[in-house]
């Protein structure tokens, strides 16, 4: 598709899907590094970061805030000249967009440092909730004040900063960004020198291995955070990070999804390039689940590749441990013998939209028949959807993994296709790239 994206771009019906996909730098991990090389004592030259809104986001805020970044000669290069655990300038207004792997790391970092900013975003990240990490802050002693509703954003962030040393409570079953967010703060707390901190996890943590990532990137850069269970983190005394020269970024698991799932629907294969059974992402696990269901995955170091194998089973899916890439398997069940049901997926609800609403609103048009609940959907079989016009709610996601309708025999309509340049701008033109390769149907 061209590069100025339509208001609404029909795909399809492709008769087939296969070919090779570098993928984009991971979202997660482009966010976390560019703010721990800001906070680190040294230069880091970043490769292969994800060049998208909302790690623009993080980048137009770092440099606010007097952190030089400079865009190197091949694409997705980043030079970032850290400054240790203060930044230079030390009153400032962010605006962050939707971007919640910004908004919640930079709330964190600047109510532990202390400072004098505010920091907004567009109205739906003003409904998204982020009391939880606020009352942690708080009880580190941070000056953080709501701008608006209680529990929500916009904020406004004081100079009294935080005080390392304790045991800090926070809850884990709304968004593990928030303790990503608090641990990557912690070294930027007083006395972090001399004390630890403890956090301790009161409800059960949603999305685990996102907090995995948080805490080996933060071990990259010299901070190698404790955990002696599931639900308590430490991090010692004297915890400073540190430049680790050089670190690639992985290519985005979450966006695989879309691509690994066109090779079994399209009959494929598709492979996916820039991630592998190796990933530090969670979403890699996707993979798994499509093997599980019955698709033929074949993995390497830094490749996944995925084909057409038995029918789809259906069943129950714990979504837990891979809630963005879950999204993709509410549209593998329409293929399926059985029902699916997702479960795990309590977190969409608080995403760019509320997702789970959205996928039965837009899975509905397509003439398919869905149950949803606080927490889980259950989308029944359905062999020829229904053409239908789908509506993206500014969500990227959603989008994206509609597309792969146009491999179900039925031409699909997706309206606002601008919303991918949220993490993924070329999305569509790599979809063609693979739909394209079996001709329309």
């Amino acid at each position: 598709m061209p590069s100025a994206f339509p208001p609404a771009l029909t795909l399809g019906p492709f008769a087939r899907a296969a070919g090779r996909v570098v993928l984009p730098g991971s979202k997660s991990i482009s966010n976390r590094t560019l703010l721990l090389a800001a906070l680190a004592d040294g230069t880091t030259t970043l490769e292969h970061v994800l060049d998208a809104d909302d790690t623009a986001r993080m980048h137009d805020a770092l440099s606010a805030l007097g952190v030089a970044i400079e865009r190197g000669a091949a694409p997705g290069r980043c030079v970032v000249h850290g400054g240790g655990p203060r930044f230079a300038v030390r009153s400032a207004t962010l605006a962050l967009g939707n971007a919640g792997t910004a908004f919640r790391p930079l709330t964190a970092a600047l109510a532990t440092m202390g400072g004098d900013y505010r920091l907004a975003g567009v109205p739906r990240m003003h409904e998204r909730p982020i009391g939880d990490l606020v009352d942690a802050l708080r009880a580190l002693g941070c000056d953080v004040r709501y701008a608006g509703a209680t529990g929500y954003p916009p904020l406004d962030i004081g100079t009294s900063g935080g005080a390392a040393g304790g045991t800090i409570d926070i809850r884990g079953d709304v968004s593990s960004q928030f303790l990503s967010a608090l641990l990557m703060a912690l070294p930027l707390a007083r006395d972090a020198d001399a004390k630890a901190t403890t956090v301790r996890v009161t409800t059960p943590l949603i999305s685990r291995p996102y907090v995995a990532i948080t805490t080996r990137l933060m071990a990259r850069f010299g901070v190698d955070v404790e955990s002696r269970d599931d639900a308590t983190f430490r991090v010692p005394a004297g915890s400073r990070y540190k430049s680790p020269g050089t670190l690639v970024v992985e290519g985005d698991a979450s966006s695989a999804s879309y691509f690994l799932a066109a090779g079994v629907l399209g009959g494929g294969p598709v492979r996916v390039e820039g991630v592998g059974r190796g990933s530090i992402q969670g979403d890699v696990r996707f993979a798994d689940v499509l093997a599980a269901q019955g698709a033929d995955v074949r993995f390497g170091d830094d490749w996944i590749e995925a084909a057409p194998g038995a029918p789809f089973a259906g069943g129950t899916i714990d979504c837990d441990l891979i809630p963005d890439a879950a999204m993709t398997l509410a549209i593998t069940a329409l293929t399926a013998r059985a029902p699916t049901r997702l479960t795990g997926i309590g977190s969409w609800r608080v995403k760019e939209t509320d997702r789970i609403a959205a996928m039965a609103t837009e899975l509905a048009k397509l003439g398919a028949r869905v149950e949803a609940g606080p927490d889980w959907l259950v989308v029944h079989p359905l062999p020829v959807p229904a053409a239908a016009a789908i509506d993206t709610y500014d969500d990227h996601r959603i989008a994206m993994c509609f597309a792969l309708v146009s491999l179900l025999g039925t031409p699909v309509t997706i309206n606002d296709p601008v919303c991918v340049r949220k993490t993924f701008p070329g999305f569509f033109d790599a979809f063609l790239q693979v739909a394209g390769k079996g001709g329309r149907g």
